[in-house]
């Protein structure tokens, strides 16, 4: 009971006792029964009107504490959830798993006048990307994408040959990526994305389906998943385009995901992973946008590992294989031979002429009929810096024909001059861009970060073959040529969702001719170098 009522009721009870008993003894005597029999029953009405109140408000209060604990409870388990997410790292599809990291509740849940409707509520993580978020926590949908244009310009471009191979290139500008779409989580543990691409390596046609991916993640650190994605085959390819250090990936890495794996493959497969170690194994198919009725759909697998050798608060060290099987080679239509090309444009998709090229390998008589790649992975970081570098080896069969295998490498390194690291991404075993601590602002005199790289590649697509000699004259013989690229690169992260990459690139093309060519005898160089600069805006988000 509270202590007004208390009160009240105490000065009730004694103005009626004084009414009883502290009056003169004539008084009493004076005062009829019924008199008193009254003055009873009006105290007593009093004494059960007092307490009927009390007990009115004591309900409300019960009934309002009970309505601020649930709120209390569904924060608490809304937090609960992200920090359980966060610790148990819950898969998510390869375009969100850098928005992945816990939210911040941005937008109100239940509210008090109505405790049992369910509002959903909009959330931000620590990289700003946003989420539509069910009360229950168990659905959700965000808005995913990234725009990267680019414009380069050719320098110095010097051929071997004035009558075979290239003879110049185009200056021009591109959107590489335009990409947008959806991603979130379902009940159960089950994520989704769906991002369509706009872009290309040229503008005169749109990618298409670049994601169509169904992942179930509700074991911690293990993902199942299906459909259209990008692939974790090599460390290269396992880097997400908004990440890598410089416009392009390395031509070696690009020749090794060009057998099965690579951007918008239909893809099924599972992947374990923690922050030690990522383990997983796929089953490959058709790329987006290869026929399903003119074209014999290639198949293949691929298996990587990959582990945190050494961690650290300021350094990782980062070991990893992969093999890579070309299961069935990709066809021309029914009764064509399976042929494979191994072939790269020169690390910039600004003109579209690929430089180390093997043609397209079978025949009728000689039909590719397997083939596979080696991958061999390192990284390390210290502080600001980051090293990364692949070797591989690639192999192909043809039906009675001798054995083909080819090589190359790469190694890059950057150094972050503002003191950022790049953080490790447990979910696909490589390495986010970095994050600027200060961003970008003029009036508070701050410049985001910024980052200098360079990078070596090397690749050898001679296989079986005799310079001099006609291709005609040795069948088992690949001549695409050898190719050393070098790339310097400067990076500017304003903010967390803005990047402008300029590379510098040199690059030498060296190749014999090997087919009888008027003006060009057999074994002269029909290679080619140049230089180029290009530059990149990018968002993502």
């Amino acid at each position: 009971m509270p202590v007004s009522s208390r009160r009240l009721l105490a000065f009730a009870a004694t103005s009626a006792l004084a009414g009883l008993g502290g009056a003169p003894a004539f008084a009493q005597a004076a005062a009829p029964p019924a008199d008193l029999q009254a003055q009873v029953r009006q105290l007593t009405a009093l004494v059960q009107s007092l307490a009927e109140r009390d007990q009115a408000q004591i309900q409300a209060l019960q009934a309002q504490v009970k309505l601020l604990q649930a709120q209390v409870d569904a924060q608490s388990a809304v937090q609960t959830t992200a920090v359980q997410t966060s610790a148990a790292q819950s898969a998510a599809p390869r375009v969100a798993q850098n928005a992945a990291g816990p939210f911040t509740v941005a937008g109100a849940g239940r509210t008090a006048a109505d405790p049992q409707i369910a509002t959903p509520r909009v959330e931000q993580n620590a990289t700003h990307h946003f989420v539509l978020r069910s009360d229950d926590g168990q659905y959700s949908i965000g808005f995913a994408g990234v725009v990267q244009f680019d414009a380069g310009e050719y320098l110095g471009f010097r051929p071997a040959s004035k009558v075979v191979g290239p003879q110049a290139l185009s200056d021009g500008i591109n959107a590489r990526r335009a990409r947008f779409g959806i991603s979130g989580t379902a009940a159960g543990g089950w994520s989704y994305a769906f991002i369509y691409d706009g872009g290309n390596s040229q503008d005169t046609a749109a990618k298409g389906i670049e994601t169509a991916q169904i992942v179930y993640g509700g074991i911690k650190g293990v993902a199942l998943e299906v459909g259209y994605s990008n692939t974790f085959f090599t460390l290269d390819q396992s880097t997400s385009s908004n990440d890598t250090l410089f416009l392009e990936r390395a031509t070696p890495s690009n020749i090794a995901t060009n057998f099965n794996a690579g951007d918008a493959r239909s893809n099924a497969g599972v992947r374990f992973f923690g922050d030690r170690y990522w383990v997983g194994g796929y089953l490959t198919g058709p790329a987006s946008g290869d026929s399903h009725t003119t074209t014999g759909e290639r198949f293949g697998a691929f298996e990587r590992a990959a582990f945190q050798v050494l961690k650290g608060k300021d350094y990782s060290l980062h070991l990893g294989v992969g093999y890579d099987q070309l299961i069935r080679a990709p066809n021309a239509g029914n009764g064509t031979p399976n042929t494979l090309s191994l072939s790269d444009q020169p690390e910039l998709r600004i003109d579209p002429t690929t430089f180390a090229n093997t043609g397209a390998l079978g025949t009728a008589k000689n039909p590719v009929t397997g083939g596979s790649v080696i991958d061999l992975e390192t990284a390390a970081t210290w502080k600001g810096w980051i090293w990364q570098g692949e070797y591989y080896h690639y192999e192909v069969d043809r039906q009675g024909l001798r054995h083909n295998s080819f090589d190359g490498e790469y190694g890059q390194i950057a150094y972050t001059l503002t003191g950022e690291t790049h953080r490790y991404n447990p979910q696909a075993g490589s390495y986010f861009r970095i994050y600027p601590t200060h961003p970008f602002s003029w009036r508070d005199g701050q410049w985001g970060a910024w980052e200098l790289a360079a990078r070596v590649s090397y690749i050898d697509l001679n296989s079986n073959f005799l310079s001099g000699a006609s291709i005609a004259a040795q069948p088992a013989a690949i001549d695409g040529g050898k190719q050393r690229a070098y790339t310097l690169g400067l990076n500017w992260y304003p903010n967390d969702l803005i990047r402008l990459e300029l590379d510098y690139n040199h690059l030498d093309y060296a190749k014999s001719n090997g087919a009888a060519v008027t003006g060009a005898a057999l074994g002269v160089p029909v290679g080619a170098r140049f230089n180029a600069v290009s530059l990149r805006s990018q968002v993502v988000f």
